[in-house]
């Protein structure tokens, strides 16, 4: 076993860490949960998980942390790896990659973005995304976030994407609705995240029968949403994940509204397809972590 490659990959959430480690064909080999305490005591517990792993398995080839953000993925910034202003208490500014870089070795590879970023690249290696180089994944649950993968590249610009803060009209029969963002109100997650849904019908999305008038309103919100993604990126697929969309009647709903929404004004023939072209996770309950997996296989890739 001395010869093999193992991976760890980290998912770093806002009430959970999961950590684990993978042979060179993921298969998980061990895998544990702690809760997100505070950033000492949660990195430590991590750490020593994969301490105990490497002299169990042997040396990790490389690792992969998806984190909660908003982050640093710029390894030419000088607070590459950190966490930048949450409002996770404790979490603002702490230094995740350099601790797993003290506490591992400086020179393990180490693969650091947003749980996001991180799905979408886990997405097009394994998920429902293989073969394309232009992609879109966008997780609806008790956040909105995006992560984008262009020309085979994941995309950053002085920080990484923040689809769910992209701001929407709100729609006439919402006008009283103020949204749960409480820095933009009605952005995208304030209008259509799992906790705008319970705030604005008073019980949890999953409690909602089907023929409740929540979704119709939420198919049009997340399409709006998806409107000003074709229009920027013009990805070749989008991806839906998250707790949300485990309504699995809502695709054909957004699909629709959608197709409404663009007005015609794209005659590509991924638009026709609409099927194939708004699709769920392939790698449901999984993308956080096998994205930590393909930051790890990336991260080793760069070095080489």
């Amino acid at each position: 076993m001395k010869n093999e490659n193992f991976f760890g990959a980290i998912e770093g959430g806002g009430t959970k860490f999961i950590c684990a480690v993978a042979d060179e064909h993921n298969a998980i080999l061990r895998e544990m949960r702690v809760p997100t305490a505070l950033p000492q005591a949660t990195l430590a517990a991590c750490a020593d998980f994969f301490l105990q792993a490497q002299h169990d398995l042997g040396e990790l080839t490389a690792l992969g942390i998806a984190c909660f953000g908003p982050l640093d993925p710029r390894p030419t910034s000088p607070t590459y790896g950190q966490i930048l202003a949450t409002p996770k208490p404790g979490w603002e500014n702490t230094d995740v990659l350099g601790f797993f870089r003290t506490a591992l070795s400086t020179h393990l590879p180490i693969g650091f973005d947003t749980d996001v970023d991180a799905a979408v690249l886990a997405e097009s290696r394994w998920g429902a995304g293989q073969g394309l180089s232009n992609l879109v994944y966008l997780t609806i649950g008790t956040g909105i976030g995006g992560g984008a993968l262009v020309n085979g590249q994941l995309l950053h610009g002085y920080a990484h994407p923040e689809m769910g803060h992209i701001l929407l009209p709100v729609h006439p029969a919402d006008i009283s609705f103020k949204g749960v963002c409480p820095f933009h109100g009605t952005c995208l997650e304030g209008l259509a995240s799992g906790p705008a849904i319970e705030a604005r019908w008073n019980q949890p999305a999953a409690s909602l029968p089907q023929n409740h008038p929540a979704w119709q309103l939420e198919a049009h919100y997340l399409a709006l949403g998806l409107v000003n993604i074709c229009l920027t990126l013009a990805p070749e697929r989008i991806i839906l994940g998250g707790g949300v969309m485990n309504q699995s009647f809502l695709f054909p709903m957004i699909r629709s509204e959608l197709t409404r929404l663009l007005g015609n004004y794209l005659q590509m023939p991924q638009i026709a397809d609409m099927e194939n072209y708004i699709v769920p996770t392939g790698l449901a309950g999984i993308a956080g972590l096998y994205g930590g997996l393909a930051l790890a296989h990336q991260a080793l890739q760069n070095q080489q």
